[in-house]
């Protein structure tokens, strides 16, 4: 059985020229094939959201004003999506969401999430994420949090990963000492710690490399809107007509992504073939799920 959020929307009558209507055309039938997608692959699942214990819902966001659950993904545009709810929490005229500044909007406390509403009470409300290919996630991640630690990943990751795959010793526990001393995982250090058996059991992964499919739980919660990064921007105006909010907020502008698919085989050049081979199974449903092409130039060699 699956729990199905639903809200009744509609797009607001009246485009203004024949762009919009072709973008509005393109949108639809682009969501219509992910979500397609997404049915092809969830078939024969006969777990419901409400066999899911409260811990696996902590990303999912609350706007109860706006009828909104959004689901976020760490690496995939979530700091803006978080200022954006942020901004829809004040009186109209709503502020510019990029006066909320990064470290502030990532404090918990900021949201309300769907574990703090009774299970009668989780309807009617649109429901979206946003995703990304995965190993361009990944190689987003290690130079957001293992190239330019802080000090709880340098605790919880950086340290164990040079300790256990660089084979350092006598490591400070001081990250700034660890910055000075230019101590650094390279990208095969950290490919080796995410295919390591004992890093999982240990306890799951961490949320910005943590499998998409296990934060949001598409075969289990019946998206009305599946964002990608690649068309994020496209993808956001489209969410907020369909919200009838586009007249009222403007979703902030992205920066061209550092992490862009030409420079991915580099990456992943000092990463044994086989080893590629491993950490595509560990994410390949996060690639079938959302239609993310197999990356053959990295595992057919």
């Amino acid at each position: 059985m699956q729990i199905i959020f639903h809200r009744q929307v509609r797009f607001r009558s009246g485009v203004k020229n024949g762009t919009d209507t072709r973008l509005a055309l393109r949108s639809t039938k682009r969501q219509r094939l992910r979500k397609d997608l997404l049915r092809k692959y969830c078939k024969g699942g006969n777990q419901s959201l409400d066999d899911l214990k409260d811990t696996n819902l902590t990303n999912f966001i609350v706007d109860d004003k706006h009828g909104i659950v959004y689901c976020y993904i760490p690496k995939v545009a979530c700091t803006n999506w978080k200022r954006t709810l942020i901004a829809l929490n004040y009186s109209e005229p709503y502020p510019d969401p990029m006066v909320f500044e990064h470290n502030w909007v990532h404090q918990f406390e900021r949201f309300q999430y769907l574990n703090d509403f009774p299970k009668a009470e989780r309807k009617h409300y649109t429901k979206f994420l946003f995703v990304r290919d995965p190993f361009v996630r990944l190689i987003s991640a290690y130079r957001d949090k293992i190239q330019q630690y802080d000090q709880y990943f340098y605790e919880g990751y950086v340290r164990v990963i040079l300790e256990f795959y660089k084979n350092q010793t006598n490591l400070t526990y001081s990250h700034k000492v660890a910055k000075k001393k230019g101590l650094q995982p390279s990208f095969y250090n950290f490919i080796q710690y995410l295919l390591d058996p004992q890093a999982e059991k240990k306890e799951p992964f961490e949320p910005h490399w943590r499998q998409m499919f296990r934060l949001c739980h598409p075969c289990l919660v019946e998206y009305d809107f599946v964002g990608h990064q690649e068309t994020l921007q496209e993808d956001a105006q489209e969410l907020l007509k369909m919200l009838k909010l586009e007249d009222e907020i403007q979703f902030p502008p992205s920066y061209e992504n550092m992490t862009s698919h030409n420079s991915v085989k580099d990456w992943f050049q000092s990463v044994p073939l086989e080893d590629r081979r491993k950490l595509y199974k560990m994410y390949e449903k996060d690639f079938q799920l959302f239609g993310y092409r197999r990356p053959t130039e990295l595992l057919d060699e």
